[in-house]
């Protein structure tokens, strides 16, 4: 498969049809406000629980104790971490002991989190992303890294960075950037039947449990 390299013709063409997603349009205004101006702080447990659960509704995200994910971001200093971009708070966010047995790694969560808070400094990873930024690597040699980076937030933020100095995007935000990168990704690897496998990759979380889910046709973003 061929894709195209990223221009800054294509990128601005993906802006605009991203305006036209109404539904998508909708919901991450919801989600802006909710995040930015009703509940902007990550200290009290029923502000960030309807937080939690606004997007894990929202991107269905499989959080499927989100108590427990809210108890865990209230217990660690987010909002001193969002003032000062750190990224390795994303990773601490993603690592959720549940029930204070098994440790689940909610990493797309986690970004989505950081991200409504902070959208130009904190973009979302999901697979579709991650299959663009991969098929783009070995076409077009834009970075060095493995696939795993990707999960390592701090180096995957500076991929992205990467990405968009090589092929000459620097007038593009990373919020900008995330939104090429989601709608072209899902135009080029259309997922119809999501396997055990790639199940774990769409919502963001792995764990020892095994935990598995099929479902078909989905276009929400994971």
């Amino acid at each position: 498969m061929i894709i195209p390299s990223p221009t800054k013709q294509i990128v601005a063409m993906y802006q605009k049809k991203w305006d036209t997603l109404e539904n998508y349009v909708a919901q991450e205004n919801s989600l802006r406000k909710l995040f930015t101006e009703t509940y902007p702080y990550n200290t009290e447990m029923d502000e960030v629980l309807i937080k939690v659960c606004s997007l894990n509704d929202f991107y269905s995200t499989n959080i499927f104790s989100p108590f427990s994910v809210a108890k865990h971001i209230i217990s660690i200093d987010v909002d001193k971490r969002l003032k000062n971009n750190d990224t390795n708070l994303v990773n601490d966010i993603a690592k959720v002991n549940i029930n204070g047995k098994k440790q689940f790694n909610f990493y797309s969560f986690a970004t989505k989190y950081c991200s409504h808070h902070k959208p130009k400094h904190y973009p979302i990873y999901d697979s579709y992303v991650e299959k663009l930024l991969m098929a783009l690597k070995k076409q077009d040699n834009f970075s060095k890294f493995h696939k795993s980076e990707l999960r390592v937030y701090s180096n995957y933020k500076d991929i992205l960075i990467k990405f968009r100095t090589y092929y000459n995007l620097e007038e593009f935000d990373l919020k900008q950037i995330d939104k090429y990168l989601w709608q072209a990704g899902k135009e080029f690897f259309p997922k119809s039947v999501y396997s055990r496998e790639t199940s774990k990759e769409r919502f963001g979380y792995t764990s020892t449990m095994g935990l598995s889910i099929v479902k078909k046709n989905s276009q929400e973003r994971h």
